[in-house]
């Protein structure tokens, strides 16, 4: 570190021109390295965006030459979103991890007093948890579950799995836009005490799960799945939801599952689970829209939903820290 001078400032059209090298790094190692489901915008494409102002990039530069950056968002959610840190290598790694992540607290400073910060540490990420906790970042661990299409043994789990018995009056189906109210009160009162809640502080309010909806129904997180997506009714009126989207081309997610209280105890989000992933499976095998596999994210101490997950037919695929800093009040 001592040959080396590191310079940390914001991508601007001098440092662009010559970006293209730590950043097509990290293209190549999105998937395999950090878990990503779609692959990285195209260079240019980056670079327009942050220009635009859909992002932000902070670079450091080491002796003139970019081997650095990170990414990070504040328009998307009531969260200040921390994307991406990617470096070039591994030497002087954390050297260069603190000086990228005190100038993005610097930049935020104003926002953190109202903003919580939500980095996801996915994939190589993970090994910067023990520096980030120093600057007050907490952490929540999350799996990531996958149902594989074409594996025999989720297919015969799933096909089997013994379902509790429906009781009178209740019944699921598809998803209609006339429910979209009854899902975000339903979202809101499931949601807004748990530890999602921490990272992703819209589900603490009507109008933060109101945009939550928003974005998964009109197609902003990925493809929305209304057949796909279960809901059940009792006595017609809703009372559970399962969405269903498309994040990748043949990769579905399960995003939100959830049951009023007075309706929980009785199987029914395992039901809502179960007709869900049947109609994935039968699309694939019928060519109706072929799939790759269903995934899903659930905290790592949930066991309960582990449990669910696991006698659909998923299995844990990785874990990652969720990374959180509170809002700084002000003074």
């Amino acid at each position: 570190m001592a040959d080396s001078t590191y310079e940390v400032e914001l991508l601007n059209g001098n440092i662009s021109k010559i970006f293209a090298g730590v950043y097509n790094d990290f293209k190549a190692k999105a998937v395999s390295e950090y878990k990503f489901e779609l692959e990285p915008l195209p260079y240019e494409e980056f670079v327009d965006a942050v220009e635009k102002d859909y992002m932000k990039c902070i670079v450091l530069k080491e002796n003139e030459i970019p081997t650095a950056f990170l990414v990070y968002t504040t328009s998307i959610s009531e969260s200040i979103e921390l994307n991406l840190i990617h470096c070039l290598g591994t030497e002087d790694e954390i050297a260069k991890v603190k000086l990228l992540i005190e100038k993005f607290l610097e930049l935020t400073e104003i926002e953190r007093q109202d903003k919580v910060v939500s980095y996801p540490m996915i994939g190589h990420q993970s090994v910067f948890t023990a520096d980030i906790a120093k600057y007050g970042f907490k952490f929540i661990g999350l799996a990531v579950l996958r149902f594989m299409m074409g594996n025999a043994s989720s297919e015969r789990i799933l096909e089997n799995m013994k379902l509790s018995e429906k009781l009178e009056g209740y019944k699921i189906v598809g998803y209609s836009d006339l429910y979209r109210d009854d899902a975000i009160r339903i979202i809101h009162e499931s949601f807004r005490d748990e530890q999602d809640a921490i990272y992703d502080t819209r589900f603490k309010s009507m109008e933060g799960t109101t945009d939550i909806i928003n974005k998964v129904v009109e197609n902003i997180y990925g493809e929305f799945l209304p057949e796909v997506t279960s809901v059940l009714l009792y006595n017609e009126a809703p009372v559970g939801f399962a969405f269903a989207n498309v994040t990748g081309g043949k990769i579905a997610n399960i995003p939100l599952v959830a049951i009023e209280k007075e309706h929980r105890g009785h199987g029914f989000s395992e039901h809502m689970l179960n007709r869900s992933i049947k109609m994935i499976v039968d699309w694939t095998k019928l060519g109706k829209r072929v799939f790759s596999e269903v995934n899903v994210t659930t905290e790592t101490n949930n066991y309960k939903a582990l449990k669910m997950y696991r006698r659909i037919g998923f299995r844990e695929d990785y874990c990652y820290p969720q990374a959180y800093l509170i809002p700084r009040k002000k003074k």
